[in-house]
C-alpha cells in the first residue's frame, strides 16, 4: 500500500543545476512543477560536490554563446558570496572567459530562493525508487521519504539525475563510462588567512584542494583503477579511495609544517556526493559526437562552447540537437544535463554546469509544450521550442553568433 499519491504537470527528477533549470523553465511556463532531490541541498556537483567553478558562457573569442537560465544561474552563484565576472572577457585578445568561481554554500541559498520564487514544489531528502509505466509511456515515479513510499504522477517527466537513473529503469538504452578517483574539497590554511587579511578580501579563504586524476588519469598514484558510478560497490570504493588521497595529502602537507601543521592547515568541507565526471548517458533520437563541433542541425535548440583551455586556445562551439534530449523507446520522458545523448569530446562539454543549465531550460520548455499540447516530447515541433527560445533571447544556431566562427 502506498502512503501518498500526488499529481503534477511536470516532474523533474534530480535537483542539480540541470534539474533546477528545468524546474524553473517549466514552472515559469505555467506548469505545476515538482522537483525531486535525494539530498537536502540543490545544485548537485556544483554544491554538494564542491565543484565551484561556473565554466564559460563564451567561446573564448569575446562572444557569448549561452544565455537564458544558464546566465541567470551564473549571477545567482555569486549573489550571496564572493566572485566576480572578469571585466575583459569580451576582448578576443584576453585569456579571460565569461565564468566565475563561487562559494557552494552561497549558491545553495540562491538556488533555494529561485525555486521558491518560481513556486516550484521542491521535495528534498526524497529518493526515487522506480518509474510507473503504462506500456512504453512513463506516467510517474515511485519515491520514498520520511512520509513513507508513494507515487508522484506527471504528464511529462524530466530525467536530470545526472546518471540517467530514471531513463535506465524505464528501459531506455544507455551507455556507461568509468572514472578515475578524484575529490574536490576545501581547506583552511594560515597562508590563505594571511592572504585574505593582506588583500582585505575574505574570498581568499575559499581555498580549494583537488586530489585525484584527470579524466585520463593524470596525477594519480600508480595502481589505482577506474570506477563505475552506476555500481553500488564501486561508488563506495571510489569515495573511500578518493578520501584516502585527500588524507594522504594532508599528512604530507602537515608534516612539512612541523608541530603547527594540524593547526595551520586542515580540511573544512568535503563533498557530500561522489565527484564522478561521467557515469551513464542515454541513447537518444540523436547523438552528439566528437566531430560535430561547428555543425548545423535542423533540430538545434542551443549552443555550448568548449570550456577547456584559456581564452581562444579551444574554439569549438556545438549546436545541441533536440534529439539528444529525447530518449529512444520510451514516451513522456525528456533528459537534461550530463546524461543527454553525447559521446567523446561532446560528452565532456555537455556534462558541465553551463551546458547542464541550457539543456535543463530546453527540457523545461519542451515539457511545457508537451503538456499544453497533450502530446509526448518526440512529437513536439522544434519550431515551437525555438519560438519560445527566441522570446527568451537564447541562441540555438551558429548563424546567430556575431562574427565568423
Amino acid at each position: 500500500m502506498k502512503e501518498f499519491r500526488k499529481k503534477y504537470d511536470v516532474l523533474v527528477a534530480g535537483g542539480g543545476v540541470a534539474g533546477v533549470a528545468a524546474a524553473l523553465s517549466s514552472s515559469r511556463a505555467g506548469m505545476k512543477t515538482v522537483l525531486v532531490e535525494k539530498n537536502i541541498q540543490l545544485g548537485g556537483l556544483a554544491t554538494s560536490g564542491n565543484v565551484f567553478g561556473y565554466l564559460p558562457l563564451c567561446d573564448g573569442q569575446g562572444r557569448q554563446v549561452i544565455f537564458g537560465i544558464a546566465e541567470e544561474l551564473l549571477h545567482a552563484s555569486i549573489k550571496y558570496g564572493p566572485g566576480d565576472i572578469p571585466g575583459d572577457w569580451e576582448n578576443p585578445e584576453s585569456v579571460s572567459r565569461y565564468s566565475v568561481c563561487f562559494s557552494p554554500a552561497a549558491f545553495v541559498l540562491a538556488l533555494d530562493e529561485l525555486v521558491m520564487n518560481a513556486k516550484v514544489d521542491v521535495w528534498l531528502d526524497t529518493v526515487i525508487c522506480q518509474p510507473t509505466m503504462n506500456k512504453d509511456r512513463i506516467t510517474g515515479l515511485e519515491v520514498e521519504n520520511k512520509s513513507g513510499r508513494g507515487i508522484i504522477e506527471a504528464k511529462c517527466i524530466i530525467d536530470a539525475t545526472g546518471d540517467a537513473d530514471v531513463s535506465f529503469r524505464t528501459g531506455v538504452p544507455c551507455e556507461e563510462r568509468d572514472n578515475f578517483p578524484v575529490i574536490w574539497a576545501f581547506q583552511i590554511s594560515l597562508e590563505a588567512a594571511r592572504a585574505a587579511v593582506h588583500e582585505n578580501n575574505a574570498g581568499k579563504l575559499l581555498d580549494l584542494v583537488w586530489q585525484g586524476g584527470s579524466d585520463i588519469g593524470e596525477g594519480l598514484p600508480p595502481g589505482l583503477r577506474k570506477y563505475l558510478g552506476t555500481n553500488g560497490k564501486d561508488v563506495s570504493e571510489f569515495v573511500l579511495v578518493s578520501r584516502k588521497l585527500l588524507r594522504d595529502y594532508f599528512v604530507r602537507e602537515q608534516a612539512m609544517m612541523g608541530k603547527s601543521g594540524r593547526d595551520n592547515l586542515f580540511p573544512v568541507a568535503l563533498p557530500s556526493m561522489a565527484d564522478f565526471r561521467t557515469t551513464r548517458r542515454i541513447h537518444g533520437l540523436k547523438t552528439l559526437g566528437s566531430s560535430d563541433f561547428f555543425k548545423n542541425f535542423d533540430d538545434s535548440v542551443g549552443l555550448v562552447a568548449d570550456w577547456r583551455g584559456p581564452g581562444g586556445s579551444r574554439k569549438n562551439v556545438w549546436e545541441v540537437p533536440f534529439g539528444t534530449l529525447v530518449p529512444q523507446k520510451i514516451h513522456g520522458l525528456l533528459v537534461a544535463g550530463r546524461c543527454i545523448s553525447a559521446t567523446g569530446a561532446a560528452w565532456e562539454d555537455m556534462r558541465v554546469i553551463p551546458a547542464a543549465a541550457l539543456t535543463g531550460e530546453v527540457a523545461g520548455i519542451a515539457a511545457a509544450l508537451a503538456v499544453s499540447n497533450n502530446t509526448t516530447p518526440e512529437d513536439i515541433q522544434v519550431k515551437d521550442i525555438r519560438k519560445e527560445m527566441d522570446r527568451r533571447n537564447i541562441l540555438y544556431s551558429l548563424d546567430g553568433l556575431h562574427g565568423n566562427v
